[in-house]
């Protein structure tokens, strides 16, 4: 995970994205540990208040759960609902507007879908 300081997207956000992609690769499975705050702040050499912001982002959406006293975990069928997430994400941010773009191009949906293989392909 990194995190770019020059980035327009906020510490905390690049943070709470960076840990969404540990969980859905499986570098931290569902109901296990992930770092804590002071781990993140210090790694990542960030305010301890701009970790928890991040973190707080995760437990929020029940990404992830406190345990009283032992830290922070992955919560069950949180690679699931993260993988539900960026999908409806991907659609509303990358398709809707592809699909408008072709439209306007009179790109066929037949000649969209050989592009994406192309894509594939490559």
């Amino acid at each position: 995970m990194l995190v770019n300081f020059e980035d327009e997207k906020p510490i905390y956000v690049q943070l709470s994205e960076g840990i969404e992609d540990a969980i859905i690769s499986g570098a931290f499975p569902e109901e296990t540990q992930i770092p804590s705050t002071t781990e993140i702040s210090i790694n990542y050499k960030i305010n301890p208040a701009t970790a928890l912001k991040g973190i707080n982002l995760l437990v929020d959406n029940e990404v992830i759960y406190k345990k009283r006293g032992v830290g922070m975990f992955v919560s069950s069928g949180a690679v699931e609902k993260l993988v539900e997430k960026r999908q409806v994400a991907f659609f509303e941010n990358f398709i809707k507007n592809m699909v408008d773009e072709a439209k306007k191009l009179n790109i066929s949906k037949t000649d969209i879908v050989k592009m994406i293989e192309r894509g594939y392909g490559e």
